[in-house]
């Protein structure tokens, strides 16, 4: 299932959604911190991406495993591969941030939503959310950053 799509490793392709959607889950998590009275307007997205970043980290951590064992089945050793692995921990510690960000930011969406269904919460609660949020968020954009550069070295070089 992580393996390919169409004869390309799942890995290339779905890399490029994860260095969208988690940046913009970032920003827009901060956003929403930051802008309270722009909440109304960025609430749908955030939720959006509070679900659909992990996801794509999920599955590029897993098609990356696959991708992996593949090239170390066909010889791949050395150096090349010390840099496959040091990508590879950066994606696991992308993932293990976006996961919580995710979480807080759904959240800190039904803390700050005024919905009747959502009991009255105490006071600290929602400036507990939104310091996690932000701070998540940042870790967030370092790693997705050093997880994409990596990724890129790795691949791209010494081809130019």
């Amino acid at each position: 299932m992580f393996e390919e799509i169409l004869g390309l490793p799942v890995h290339v392709l779905v890399i490029h959604a994860v260095v969208v959607f988690v940046p913009l889950l970032a920003v827009l998590a901060i956003a929403y911190v930051g802008l309270p009275r722009w909440r109304h307007r960025l609430d749908w997205a955030l939720g959006l991406l509070a679900v659909a970043a992990p996801v794509t980290a999920y599955v590029a951590v897993k098609s990356g495993e696959a991708l992996t064992d593949a090239l170390v089945a066909r010889g791949f050793q050395g150096p090349i591969l010390d840099q496959i692995f040091e990508h590879s921990r950066y994606g696991d510690i992308l993932f293990r941030i976006v996961v919580p960000l995710g979480i807080v930011a759904v959240l800190l969406l039904v803390a700050t939503s005024g919905h009747p269904r959502v009991p009255q919460l105490p006071a600290l609660v929602t400036p507990v959310l939104a310091v996690a949020t932000v701070g998540l968020a940042i870790a967030a954009l370092i790693y997705v950053y050093l997880t994409g550069h990596s990724g890129a070295e790795t691949v791209w070089g010494t081809t130019l």
